[in-house]
């Protein structure tokens, strides 16, 4: 057991370091903004000096760029910034008459207005294109910390250990408090709790409830209407103790399919309870 909490920290990282190494997608909105802002000017002095030196009939292609990592690395928003920033200094330092927003050539008028769809297209396709690529690499990481989970409670003898490797990996997987409650006989016999949410009267009756009809409680929901968890329930086939699984959700980041990992992991708690209890009970 010495050796299971340490690797279980280690495993507790945000699963958003499957983003890409240049990302501040997390940032603030106004730092986002500002650095799509910067690189949009960096390639506007870039645009200048070149076409200062020599004629360059697509230079335009440069304030493709910006948008481009404002997909991959700030978010969809900043990206569109940078498109509509591009647009406006592509027509404001590199078509006739210079430094104005007037366009007396048609024919740049249809540049401006290509380089503009063209940004936004780039845009939409980076940044759908980057959402998959964290999607695929957040399933891989939560397929092998499931693989884990499943080892590491196969080899564990004591069940306090047992709901605390599991609060644990459900922590690690959804990123929000975790509870486990046991309840033997109708009453409460252990509760294990990662996160800084202290399960409440509510929260156990609604755990109760869960246990009680076999079903999934939601929070905010009839019966749980002031609960924060979201409980469901560990169906064991032993005499002993039976567990319910709690996850405290924020509201405006819920997945949208929690329940396919909970129940593989609710199946090797429910298993290793059993054989808890059966290792217990013998004479």
């Amino acid at each position: 057991m010495a050796d299971v909490n340490p690797r279980l920290r280690r495993d507790i990282t945000p699963l958003r370091d499957a983003d890409s190494l240049f990302s501040l997608a997390d940032a603030p909105a106004g730092v986002r903004y500002l650095a799509s802002f910067a690189m949009t000017a960096f390639a506007t002095v870039v645009a200048v000096g070149v076409d200062s030196q020599v004629a360059i009939p697509n230079i335009s292609l440069i304030f493709v760029v910006p948008v481009i990592l404002g997909a991959v690395g700030l978010g969809l928003g900043p990206s569109l910034f940078s498109a509509i920033l591009g647009a406006i200094a592509y027509n404001f330092f590199l078509t006739e008459p210079r430094h104005t927003l007037v366009v007396d050539d048609p024919a740049n008028v249809w540049a401006i207005g290509l380089l503009f769809v063209v940004g936004l297209v780039v845009s939409g396709v980076a940044f759908t294109s980057r959402r998959r690529a964290i999607e695929a690499a957040l399933l891989r990481r939560q397929a092998a910390m499931l693989q884990n989970y499943s080892r590491d409670v196969a080899g564990i003898d004591n069940a306090k250990a047992i709901v605390s490797i599991t609060c644990h990996t459900l922590a690690a997987l959804f990123q929000v408090p975790v509870v486990v409650i046991l309840v033997l006989d109708g009453k409460v016999v252990s509760v294990e709790k990662v996160g800084n949410v202290e399960p409440q009267e509510a929260e156990i009756e609604a755990a109760q409830s869960s246990l009680a009809t076999g079903l999934v409680v939601s929070a905010g929901v009839y019966p749980a209407l002031t609960s924060r968890f979201d409980f469901w329930p560990v169906k064991t086939t032993a005499g002993g103790p039976r567990a319910a699984i709690g996850l405290a959700f924020d509201a405006d980041e819920r997945p949208a399919a929690p329940s396919t990992s909970v129940d593989i992991v609710g199946r090797f708690l429910a298993l290793a309870l059993d054989r808890q209890h059966f290792r217990h009970a013998r004479p």
